[in-house]
Order: C-alpha cells, then structure tokens, then sequence
C-alpha cells in the first residue's frame, strides 16, 4: 500500500474517532436534554453524509482532462480510409446505418460496405466490438 495512502488512512480514521467522540460528548452535554431525539439522528445523518462525500472526493484519485490524440499510424497501419473512420465515428455514437447514410450523403449499402471493411481491418464481428477496438487503438474518442 503507497505510503501516502496509508498516511491518509490512519488521518481520517483519527479524525473520525474525534468526531464520534465529540458527538458523545455533545449527547449528553446538551443536544438530548434541549433537542428531540429525532432532529439530532438527522443532524447526525447530515455530517456523517457530507464527511463521507468529502473524504470520497479526497481519496479518489481525480482524472486529469487530456485532450485526444488520434493514433494516426494504426489508421495507416490497418489501413482505414478517411470515409470508413467518420463511419466508425458514426457508430460510436449510435447512429443506425441509415442515420448514418443520412449524415453523410451516401447510401445505406456503401455504408454496409464501409462497416464490413472496417470488421475486416478491425477483425472484429460486431458493432460494439469495432468500437471498442477503435477507442482502445485511439481511432476514435
């Protein structure tokens, strides 16, 4: 386990035994003997929520926004047209073949040719399966 990590365990796990702690005191100092016991079970609800949000946000680790970069040698090395990548494009986005046809002025046969060129180069049999090849060889966002 990283260091830091474990670091920032044992901080919040101290954190947390104050803050019951805190609560007990405050349960029998002054919150049972002025409040009903149904507003302080929210209250309590309420800051056991936000601190569970709060220490999610800080343990997860935040992705950083790169912009995409098309792998441009796989396109030449499996050989995909222009035509046949705005297609794959097409498809990630869930367009049919004939919204696909539509968008780009072609037929819905040319673009079944497009769709079985890109299977072949892609050996793939499947819609999904292109796709997921395609983003995972950086061919599409």
């Amino acid at each position: 386990m990283n260091r830091t990590v474990l670091s920032r365990t044992i901080f919040y796990a101290i954190a947390l035994a104050m803050a019951a702690f805190f609560l007990q005191w405050l349960e029998y100092r002054f919150f049972l003997k002025t409040i009903p016991t149904d507003i302080y079970i929210v209250v309590l609800a309420i800051l056991f929520v936000s601190l569970g949000i709060w220490v999610g946000q800080r343990l997860t680790v935040q992705k950083t926004g790169t912009a995409f970069e098309r792998n441009d040698p796989a396109l030449k090395a499996l050989g995909i047209s222009n035509r046949e990548l705005e297609v794959l494009e097409a498809m990630a986005t869930g367009q049919s073949n004939k919204e696909i046809a539509r968008s780009l002025g072609i037929s819905p046969n040319t673009i079944k040719t497009h769709i079985a060129h890109l299977f072949e180069k892609l050996s793939v049999d499947r819609r999904v399966l292109a796709i997921e090849k395609a983003k995972s060889l950086h061919l599409i966002p």
